[in-house]
Formats: C-alpha cells, structure tokens, sequence
C-alpha cells in the first residue's frame, strides 16, 4: 500500500482512537462535576459590593456561616393556646436536635394570627466540610420537625397538643429556606436539561437529514464534546479553584449542543456536496474542511472571544461563566473539526442512506425558499431594508415595558414553601420586616454604630450580634417589607451615614449591589465584546464595512428580543421581574452568537466575488447556498437555549426565551432580508478598503487563498 494510502485509511482510525481514550479518560471525571458546583451567595454576587464583604466576614465569625431560618405558625382566627404549646414543643425539639446560635424566641403578630421564631443553626468548619449540604441539611430537619403531628411535637415540649393539621399552618422560610429550595431547583436542572436538549437535537437532526443512520453521528460527537468540556471544567476547578454555579454549567451544556450541532450541520452540508464531485470520502472530507473551516473556526472564535470578555465584568456569576461557556465551545469546535470528520470518513456515503450523494451526480435544481428571499431583496432592497428596520425597532420599543429587576421571592416559576413564609410575615407583621439587614462594623465602632443605627428612619429594631476577627455583626430590622422602596430608602440612608468602615449586607442589599453592578458591567464588557468580535471579522473578511454591518445588525437583533421580552415576560407569562444580568448575558450571547451565521453568508459572499461574481450575485448566490444550512443551524441553536424556558428558575427561563427569539429574528429576518438587501445597496464598498472594494479594471483582484463554495 503506498504511504499517501496508508495515511489515508490509518488516520481516521487513530483520530477515533485517540477519542475513545480520551472520552474514556474524561468519563471519570465529568460526571464529578456536579459535586464542585457552588451556589452560595458569594458566588452570584459582586466581587467589590459592600453586601459580598458582609457574607465573607459573617462567615469568619464564632460559628462560621449561619443558616437563618424562619418558622412560621398562622391561624386565620386566631392562634389558640394549644397552637402555641405545638409551636413550643416543636422548636424545643428543634433546640434539642440542632445546634443553635441562639435560644429560640417566638415573636407573635399584633393580631394575633402569627407566631415566627427566627433561629439560625452553625455551618460546619474545617477541611472538606460540606456547608451546602448541612445547610439544606438543616432545613429540611427542621421542616420534618414541623410537619410532625401535634402528639410528637407536644411531647417534644413536655405536653400533649392537637392534630395540627387542623387549620394550623406551619412553614419555613428565612434565607436559608430560600437556598435550600433553590438548591433543591439547581439539582434537578442538570438531568433535566441533558436529557431535554438531547431529544431536541435529536428530533431536529432527524428532520434536517431524512435519514435513519446520520443523525446519530453528530449526536454522539456532541456528547462526547460534552463530556470532555465537564471533565476540563473538573479539572480547572480543581487545580485552579474556578468557582462553577449551577447557572453556568446549564449555560455550557446548552452551548455545546448549540454551537456542536451548529457546527456538524455546515461540516456535513459542505462535505455532502464535495461527495458529489469527489470519488474518495478522506478527499471529499480534505476538501470540505479546506474551504469551511476557517468559517467555523473563526465563528467559534467570536463566540469564545465574547464569552471571555465577561472575565472584565464585576458580578462574580458573569465573570466566573465566561471562561466555562468558552470551554464548552472549544471543546465542541474540537470534537466537529476531528471527530465528526474521522467518523464520517470511516463510514462512507452508506450514512447517508437512503439519500447518498453519488460521486458525479448532480443537485436537483429547484428554486429555494431562500432564492425567493434573496430575489425580492434585490428587486428592492430600499424598501427590504427600511421595512426590516422600522419592525425591528418597533419590536424594540417594548424594552419600556419590561418589569423592574426580580425580586427573590419571584425567581421561581412555582413558588416554594420559603416564598409563601415569607408573604405571609409580610402580610402579618406590616410594621417591621422579618428580613434582617446585616451591618458590619468594626468592633471598636460597634457601639457607636448600634445607637446610630436605632435612630434612624425606617429602622424597626436593631441588635448587636457575633463579634471576632475585629468585626462585629449587627443585625437590624426594616420598617418596610423586604425589597420594597422603603426598605432599599433604609439601606441607602445606613450606608450613607454609618460611613466606609462598616458594611451593609443581607438579601435586600444584595439585591440592590447586583442591580447596581450589573449596571456598571455593561459599560464596560459590552464595548468590550463589540471590539473583540469586530477585530475578528475583519481579520477574516479583510473588510471594514462588512464587520461593522455584521455587528450593527446583531446589536439591532439584541434591542428587538429585548423588547419582545417586555411584550411578554410579565403580560403573558407573568415574570414579576427581569433578572438583573439579563441585558448583558443576552447581548453577549446573542451577538457572539448571531455574528456566526453572518460569518457564514459573507464569508461565502467573499468567495463568489474573489470567483469574478458581481456584487449582487455574490450576494445571492451566497444566500441561496448557505440558507438552507444556516436555518436549520439557527432552529437548533434556538430549540437548545429554548430548552431553558421549560426549567423553573425565572433567570434560566427569561435567559432562554430571549436568546432563542433573538436566534431566529437573526436567522430568517436579518440574515435573509436586511443583510443580503444591504449588501446589494453597498456594492463592492461592502468589502472596503480590501481589493474586492475596487473594480476589477481598475485593479485586478491578487489576493491568493482558497476559492471554494465555502459552506
């Protein structure tokens, strides 16, 4: 056998050898992924915020890290005295079982509807201690304890009470109920999500191919690069100690399969027609990979550079997500340039069956839905683009309607158990909050703090708390409900007046740092993503003016989601809130990932005119080409962020719907219509001030590269 033949049947063999170590390898560690996901506060919160410096110190303190936990006990007459001896009795069992900072101390309602005990419980110190899983540990034992009859808790406390499911409602709520439920959420997403996107890429894969066999490729390879993006993740956590959330991992998992599928749609289009002209597969694949891969590498390109931009942002879930999600994608771009090719290679045209593209045989030509498209945005691409341009920014007019930022008590689709106790406090207890604001303050200044505290407007109550470490905790309680005005008016005026030097933390103002920070992250990451993206482009289409079209219309694709999110986030779907890093995760998503299918369209473009093709041409040439690919790419990518919308946490939901929106206006408006119209009104100036923005006249066109039919 000659050595070019050797070479020939031998490499793909070793590519997918070298895969099944390597899948082998990663295996072990991927599925320990989820053991090393964090979701503790400090983790979704600004790194330099007053309120994460608070949970760092708080955690410092004798007892470490608390559990702050409300028990709640409501009759809607009236409690009774036997209510209040299967309360006592309960939270003595409760004392008796857990280690508590402090005495329990019931608090009851002016009306006399309401009973809340606030206790809190230690976190566990030392090497390997597992403060996630004692704080949801703890609140589930205190939630058995008080869903227990009024028998076993009467005995608890020394005597006998009545079946307390008789009009007596008991729940627990507080903060560390609401991460504990959280933490309940977070769990059950990861299965569900794998499983959801794999269906979903599955069903998608079958319909475009329209074949029994193919579609299992592409799936299998974008599982494997699912694996080994976990297992990278794995490791970087343990060698580097990357902080990975539960949020960022279901955004990474979404990426691989998008951006996977993406991949292996245009790869195996260009390598289905290469077929066709090419007797031997390890040719036809040589070829395919020639002339579409510096369009994919350079569409992965853009989206890693503008998931790492996020490094730049303040809010430690935005930065944290931005090197993990690029993993994804790279790990996804590897697998689709080498896996999929071997594979592919190996199994010959029979993969194709029943529809096997024949050595020598030709498409059937027939006008495309796309070629239509193209044709009316070329008979008159004034009218095209001015028309794709008001609807767009119609649509982005509702940005005005969109809800003011989240509050924790509407972050779930189905509102637990924490959720309800905390309504119901609020309704119970109007005069103070059973949310406490957390004041650190040096331990010399802590008295004079503590009596400046008391006097100001707004505050119900303060106390001193736990001191060590030279900081002593204070912990005050609003007049107004918890994230209202009046509260977020308190927590300003403590800031402002008790000076640099101490601290103000707790759910509320953390709430008010993230709003803030979120804020101050978009002024800088997305400048930031918008150069990152747009030296790309013109490093591959050697242009000015195509890069900066490209970007303009991703940007004007992001305004219209943003504005359909606002139609219906609260009036449909009733999200009382928008999470406070949606506009930025969106814009980096949408535009990143948007900039790829214009990739795709100039890029071919590029080819036909460096061919000798006239502007418009070019540019409908490259429409009816690259349509088909490029819609069934788009439907993917937002069927897999679409999945997101079926998960229960508001964030994932409104992140997902508006990414898998903004996907499709990109794919079937402004790819379509608005680019091809104003490729056509822009002429050769598209590719100014490269060669092609000259006439050929006036001087030949020398650029040397490979001319191919691109994907």
């Amino acid at each position: 056998m000659r050595p070019e033949n050797r070479r020939r049947h031998l490499l793909p063999w070793a590519v997918v050898g070298l895969w099944v170590v390597v899948i082998a390898v990663a295996a072990m560690f991927a599925g320990k992924l989820g053991g090393v996901q964090r979701d503790e506060a400090v983790d979704y919160l600004p790194a330099s915020a007053d309120s994460t410096h608070v949970e760092k110190v708080r955690q410092e303190l004798p007892g470490g890290e608390t559990t702050d936990v409300i028990v709640v006990y409501h009759r809607d007459g009236g409690l009774t005295a036997a209510d209040r001896t299967v309360a006592d009795g309960q939270l003595a069992k409760i004392a008796a079982e857990q280690k508590l900072t402090a005495p329990p101390k019931g608090i009851p309602s002016k009306d006399g509807t309401t009973l809340m005990y606030p206790i809190a419980s230690a976190a566990p110190t030392g090497p390997g201690a597992d403060k996630e899983a004692a704080q949801k540990a703890f609140v589930e034992d205190v939630r058995a304890i008080a869903t227990t009859d009024g028998d076993e808790a009467g005995a608890g406390g020394g005597s006998s009470g009545p079946d307390i499911a008789s009009g007596l409602d008991i729940e627990v709520g507080g903060a560390g109920a609401l991460m504990a439920d959280m933490e309940s959420v977070f769990e059950s997403i990861d299965g569900t999500l794998m499983i959801a996107t794999v269906l979903v890429v599955a069903f998608l894969l079958i319909i475009t191919y329209r074949s029994p066999f193919l579609w299992i490729v592409p799936l299998v390879v974008v599982g494997a690069a699912a694996v080994s993006s976990m297992a990278v993740v794995y490791g970087m956590v343990r060698a580097f100690d990357v902080v990975v959330t539960s949020q960022s991992a279901a955004i990474m998992t979404v990426l691989v399969f998008g951006a996977g599928t993406d991949y292996a749609l245009l790869l195996v289009s260009r390598y289905r027609e290469e077929l066709r002209r090419v007797p031997e597969p390890y040719e036809a694949m040589r070829t395919a990979l020639r002339n579409c891969g510096p369009a994919v590498l350079a569409s992965s390109g853009t989206v890693a550079a503008g998931l790492l931009c996020l490094l730049a942002a303040d809010l430690n879930s935005s930065s944290g997500m931005g090197p993990i999600a690029a993993i994804g994608v790279v790990c996804a771009l590897v697998a689709m340039l080498t896996l999929l090719p071997a594979v592919l290679v190996l199994l010959g045209r029979r993969v194709f069956w029943p529809l096997i593209p024949a050595y020598g045989s030709e498409v059937k030509q027939r006008r495309s839905f796309f070629a239509a498209m193209g044709s009316s945005a070329a008979r008159r691409p004034v009218a095209v683009l001015g028309t794709g341009l008001v609807v767009l920014g119609a649509l982005a007019l509702g940005v005005l309607n969109l809800p003011g930022a989240v509050k924790q008590e509407d972050s779930f689709i189905d509102r637990p158990e924490s959720v309800t106790a905390m309504q119901r406090l609020t309704d119970a207890y109007p005069d103070q909050s059973a949310q406490p604001i957390s004041v650190m303050a040096p331990t010399g200044a802590a008295g004079t703090a503590l009596d400046t505290t008391r006097t100001l407007p707004g505050v119900a109550d303060a106390q001193r708390g736990r001191s060590g470490g030279g900081w002593t905790e204070i912990v005050v309680f609003a007049k107004d409900a918890p994230e209202s005005a009046g509260e977020t008016a308190t927590i300003e005026r403590l800031r402002s007046t008790l000076g640099d030097e101490t601290y103000v933390g707790g759910p509320s103002a953390q709430q008010i740092d993230l709003a803030d920070t979120n804020v101050s992250d978009r002024l800088y990451v997305i400048p930031l993503v918008i150069v990152a993206v747009l030296l790309i482009l013109v490093a591959l289409l050697r242009s000015i003016v195509a890069p900066l079209m490209l970007v303009a219309a991703v940007v004007v694709v992001w305004g219209a989601s943003m504005g359909i999110g606002g139609l219906v986030f609260e009036p449909l779907l009733g999200f009382a809130g928008v999470d406070p890093g949606l506009a930025l995760l969106s814009f980096v998503f949408l535009v990143a990932l948007g900039v790829d299918y214009g990739i795709f369209l100039m890029h071919r473009m590029r080819e036909e005119a460096l061919k000798g093709a006239e502007p418009e041409e070019a540019a409908l040439t490259a429409l009816r080409s690259t349509g088909g690919v490029i819609a069934s790419a788009g439907i993917v990518l937002a069927a897999t962020f679409g999945v997101l919308a079926s998960l229960p946490l508001v964030m994932l939901a409104e992140m997902g719907i508006l990414v898998a929106v903004g996907v499709l206006l990109d794919t079937f408006l402004v790819r379509t219509y608005l680019v091809t119209s104003a490729s056509v009104l822009l002429g050769r100036k598209v590719w100014w001030p490269g060669a092609l923005s000259r006439p050929p006249a006036a001087e030949p066109v020398r650029e040397r590269e490979t001319v191919g039919s691109g994907v």
